[in-house]
């Protein structure tokens, strides 16, 4: 392991992350508004099992405790979400101190044990009050997100010097507004770009903000896969172009380039009407870093049943995570070496990676052989790029915790460190005890 520590810069953040929807509970507490997570997690058959957040892990009780489990791990950056009902429980307007005063507190914990914070303003608990004036849809809720930024960067900017405006963006738009997967649960393709595109106006703003205070540094982080095509023929050639930009592009064109991919056009024909002057210009500010999450490869194949049509491929040979997704960490190279050729040159953080896997607890322990693994090949992979000039920062490991996964409720576990739902207990993972010796090599390597 100390030859893979040699290859990292000094200074590398190395992490963990966590989103507030996820772990934290305690939806009713505090003055906490209604997000659109609780009303789609509550409505029948939406979850897996009926799943809901209302308790999750318990982390908005069990916030010291679990903060000291990472400093005792060695963790020193650890990456997590506000929820913007806590902040606002109708999304604007009247703010809740109270909801202000748990992220206050944790940031102050993380700091009295030396974990340096990289805070996300969100990741997709939007209020249920903003949804029903049409969330997304509505324009007005780019300007909403400002507000509700602003009032977090006057709160804890003077402690808090990294900031992710959103954490994928690319979800928030399909899974939520396309597949209906995700809340707000929607099936509606021709309102896609819109909420793209209001999002990202929300991110323009949101910097916008923040470059009046100048006093950290501030980025977006994207879901990105290379896209692989799985045969030479012309179809599938043409699903690889039409897929990257379904998937990629979309996004990282108008971050960087101040414009909108023309592949997509043939995906989701663009009615710009909602594009005001100088959204654009919003948009493509410079930021100082890139967030990157990164799990899998896509492969795919010619497939017009499909709105990007490409179907994913999954290669018999390959092996893959309990999520069904593909392990390969020469993607992860090969994805950042991609970025930073064609948008470069950017600082990039890499905000998750990780895998989930069937975890089986023995004797109060847990196994977990393929997760450990799977990390380490990624860091290698990591190691590559920064090699071959890749300006890469930091690394968080999605996730700290198990917690709740979304539309799958708690039938999938990431975390390092595996959660008992029922007694709350933690039970640190040999994955989490392999990154917790990692770290310390790191560490001792670096600063002695």
């Amino acid at each position: 392991m100390t030859s893979l520590v040699k290859r990292f810069p000094r200074n590398f953040a190395w992490g963990v992350a966590t989103a507030s929807y996820q772990i934290e509970g305690a939806v009713n507490e505090d003055g906490r508004g209604a997000s659109i997570w609780d009303i789609f997690s509550h409505t029948p058959g939406k979850i897996l099992h009926g799943d809901t957040g209302d308790i999750a892990c318990d982390h908005y009780h069990r916030m010291r405790e679990d903060v000291n489990l990472m400093s005792q791990l060695g963790i020193s950056h650890y990456r997590f979400s506000i929820s913007w009902p806590r902040i606002f429980p109708m999304g604007y307007g009247q703010k809740n101190s109270r909801g202000l005063d748990f992220y206050d507190q944790l940031t102050d914990q993380l700091l009295q044990e030396n974990i340096e914070p990289l805070v996300t303003l969100y990741h997709w608990d939007l209020p249920q009050a903003l949804q029903e004036k049409g969330g997304w849809i509505n324009r007005d809720t780019a300007f909403y997100f400002r507000d509700y930024a602003a009032t977090v960067f006057d709160k804890l900017g003077d402690r808090v010097h990294n900031w992710i405006t959103h954490n994928e963006p690319w979800v928030s738009t399909v899974a939520g507004h396309i597949q209906g997967h995700h809340a707000p649960g929607l099936k509606q393709p021709k309102v896609a770009r819109k909420v793209a595109h209001h999002l990202l106006l929300s991110h323009g703003l949101a910097v916008e903000a923040y470059r009046d205070m100048d006093k950290g540094r501030i980025g977006i982080t994207l879901n990105l896969h290379p896209v692989y095509p799985a045969s030479s023929r012309e179809e599938d050639l043409t699903a690889q172009r039409l897929h990257d930009a379904f998937h990629n592009t979309w996004f990282l064109e108008p971050v960087f380039k101040g414009t909108y991919p023309d592949d997509l056009d043939e995906i989701l024909p663009l009615d710009d009407e909602f594009i005001a002057e100088g959204d654009l210009n919003l948009i493509q500010q410079p930021l100082d870093f890139l967030g990157v999450n990164y799990y899998a490869p896509h492969r795919v194949r010619w497939n017009p049943e499909e709105i990007s049509h490409a179907s994913l491929v999954i290669l018999p040979e390959e092996p893959i995570t309990s999520m069904g997704w593909p392990v390969d960490a020469k993607g992860l190279t090969n994805l950042l070496s991609r970025i930073h050729q064609d948008y470069g040159p950017i600082p990039i953080v890499i905000t998750e990676n990780g895998a989930a896997y069937e975890d089986v607890v023995e004797d109060g322990q847990i196994h977990d052989a393929l997760r450990q693994h799977y990390l380490e090949m990624h860091w290698d992979a990591l190691a590559n790029s920064i090699e071959q000039g890749v300006p890469v920062q930091g690394y968080y490991v999605w996730s700290f915790l198990d917690n709740f996964e979304w539309a799958l409720g708690y039938s999938k576990r990431f975390g390092i460190v595996y959660v008992d739902y029922l007694t709350q207990q933690r039970i640190v993972k040999d994955s989490g005890l392999a990154y917790s010796r990692f770290l310390r090599e790191f560490y001792e390597y670096h600063h002695v």
